[in-house]
């Protein structure tokens, strides 16, 4: 008997190699399971979703890059802090100062009206709370935007910079007389409402460019014009009537 039990320790030895015996398994290391990052969901995703469905291509805005950045620029960061449930609501809020933000569809169509290209230069009179500019920033190479009120002008520029539009320059000027140093410009879109069409911003728009612009008095009755220049001479088509706060400044005087 005791000679089978050492012809199996032999056995086992050399089975376990030379210089070393066999050992049981080592058990599997024991790996640090990581936290998973937490997903952070865009609460207002839905409701720009159904915002851009009913109110504006249930309106026969059709222009597809139009829809997406109407899709997914979140108008809930452009308007007051209390006003943030109506954010997604078809009409326009205000945002201090007698100023408003326009109503969804309204920046949608105007910015169709533009039919704004990937390497357009547009200028934007009345910054407001820099929410059309936003619009436009996905859209187009640069955006140059002035605003009369100082107060809204820096909070703009600054909304804009911390949420990443790095191709949106703002400045507080009178929007009247244009941003002559930038121009010429591809495209331009007017805000706010003055009486007639400012000749500096047909000047400033380049040959074949299009500008959206509401004219008339204060208060509802105001015409939406699509102003496109050709050899030099401004060309109007009416969009229908629309409501804007005017435009001011220095132009009031003459």
């Amino acid at each position: 008997m005791h000679k089978v039990l050492l012809t199996a320790l032999l056995a086992s030895l050399l089975l376990a190699g030379p210089g070393c015996a066999a050992l049981p398994p080592s058990p599997s290391p024991t790996r640090a399971r990581l936290p998973t990052p937490a997903v952070t969901e865009d609460p207002y995703a839905g409701l720009r979703q159904w915002m851009v469905e009913r109110q504006i291509a249930g309106r026969g805005i059709a222009n597809q890059r139009v829809l997406e950045a109407m899709r997914t620029t979140p108008r809930d960061r452009f308007v007051p802090a209390d006003l943030i449930a109506q954010a997604y609501e078809d009409h326009p809020l205000p945002i201090g100062y007698g100023q408003t933000i326009s109503q969804p569809y309204i920046v949608a169509l105007m910015t169709e009206m533009l039919d704004p290209q990937p390497a357009d230069v547009v200028l934007e009179i009345g910054t407001g709370s820099g929410y059309q500019a936003a619009v436009l920033a996905g859209l187009v190479q640069h955006v140059y935007t002035v605003e009369i009120i100082p107060e809204l002008a820096e909070s703009a520029a600054q909304r804009l910079q911390e949420l990443g539009y790095g191709n949106v320059t703002v400045a507080n000027l009178d929007g009247y007389f244009g941003w002559p140093e930038h121009a010429p410009f591809d495209k331009i879109i007017v805000t706010c409402a003055p009486d007639h069409i400012p000749p500096e911003l047909v000047e400033q728009l380049s040959e074949g460019g299009r500008m959206a612009i509401p004219v008339g008095p204060a208060g509802f009755g105001q015409t939406l014009w699509l102003v496109e220049k050709v050899s030099g001479e401004a060309l109007t088509t009416n969009y229908g009537l629309v409501s804007f706060v005017p435009l001011t400044g220095g132009h009031e005087e003459k």
